[in-house]
């Protein structure tokens, strides 16, 4: 008979380094984090940034005003029309150039439409990452398309569109543009609800985001988040209404914030500004008016007086700033972009030692974060 085992063992772990990137689905793009973990739990997190480096600050700086556009393009490629702006007005405020009161009201059109656009990529994606398969990115897709087609008809481009100018548009909307936004607001209303219904109550995607990811309202601010990351952590920033551009104090909208600063307050506060994009496009369109696109006699190559000047937005995933010096001439001297995406990624560390393993992919996708943003 054998005797019972009466003698106390200590057993050494060891941490394990696991490499999730830079080539993985999770990371939303070219994106490496190295996981230190014990057993299941992450005890340590070290993110690279920089595969998508392209130097795109530096390229506009040997471009004149209106070339530098399509590099804003590709630094937030699912949000051109919000980078598009706050690189145009910040040439306008060099400029001192006034734009027309239509151009202003088709640009905050274009930019809500394009945070719909953006945040029904976010909820695709981010309902695949959290386990409830491709229904999310089916019903999501479906309803981007229908922006994309929209965009594809204004600017003959379905990605880098190029539309905004310093001083107002390329050219002005297509004569039914009033009816087909009408349409896709419609369809919009029925893909919110329908994300909504599949996801905001799913048993398998509130197990897997509550209580995760968690971030305090002082330690986001501390970290530099913007956007949904620093409200869903209870926080009513929002530069639309703390500090307004274009025509943002005419219209009526609420600033969304969440309770806890978790991953599913990070997903609620993203679903919510959705409608209250609906509500704004709804606003603008009933006050757009017949008129000039561009200002009287712009001219062909235009050029600044020396300055320097820092202007930010609210682009889909937070602050968006450009920051651009002028020694006069038609480029800038110096360019810098703020990214939102940036910001938000310095928390990551944070929010996701403690957790398991599982759980650093639904909070990375909670960041919604566009890498050649970060990289620049």
């Amino acid at each position: 008979m054998t005797a019972p085992f009466t003698h106390e063992h200590e057993f050494e772990t060891q941490d394990l380094m696991i490499n999730m990137g830079p080539q993985h689905p999770s990371t939303h793009g070219v994106f490496r984090m190295v996981l230190q973990i014990d057993g299941e739990v992450v005890r340590d997190v070290i993110p690279y940034i920089g595969y998508m480096h392209r130097g795109g600050e530096k390229l506009a700086e040997t471009m004149d005003f209106r070339q530098g556009i399509g590099w804003m393009d590709r630094t937030e490629y699912l949000a051109q029309h919000n980078a598009e702006l706050s690189y145009v007005m910040a040439v306008e405020a060099l400029a001192e150039l006034e734009v027309p009161e239509r151009a202003q009201w088709i640009r905050m059109i274009l930019c809500e439409l394009n945070r719909l656009s953006s945040h029904f990529m976010f909820t695709g994606a981010f309902g695949t990452d959290a386990g409830v398969f491709g229904t999310a990115f089916v019903y999501s897709f479906r309803e981007r398309e229908v922006i994309l087609d929209l965009f594809e008809e204004i600017s003959g481009d379905r990605l880098m569109y190029a539309y905004f100018r310093p001083g107002g548009l390329a050219w002005d909307v297509p004569a039914n543009f009033e009816r087909r936004v009408a349409e896709v607001l419609k369809s919009t209303k029925q893909g919110i609800k329908d994300m909504d219904g599949l996801l905001t109550e799913n048993e398998i995607f509130r197990a897997r985001t509550v209580d995760v990811g968690t971030i305090s309202a002082a330690d986001a601010i501390d970290w530099g988040c913007t956007g949904p990351v620093l409200r869903a952590s209870g926080v009513p920033l929002d530069l639309r209404r703390t500090e307004p551009y274009l025509y943002y104090d005419q219209v009526d909208f609420d600033v969304v914030t969440g309770t806890n600063g978790d991953v599913y307050d990070r997903f609620v506060v993203r679903v919510e500004e959705m409608r209250q994009s609906v509500r704004i496009i709804e606003q603008c369109m009933e006050r757009l008016r017949p008129g000039p696109f561009l200002p009287d006699r712009l001219p062909r190559m235009l050029r600044t007086p020396p300055g320097e000047i820092y202007l930010r937005t609210e682009a889909p995933r937070g602050e968006y700033g450009i920051y651009m010096v002028s020694r006069g001439g038609n480029r800038p001297y110096r360019l810098k972009i703020r990214s939102s995406c940036f910001a938000n990624l310095q928390a990551l560390r944070d929010m996701t030692i403690g957790s398991y393993v599982a759980d650093a992919v639904v909070i990375l996708g909670s960041l919604d974060i566009v890498l050649c943003e970060v990289d620049r």
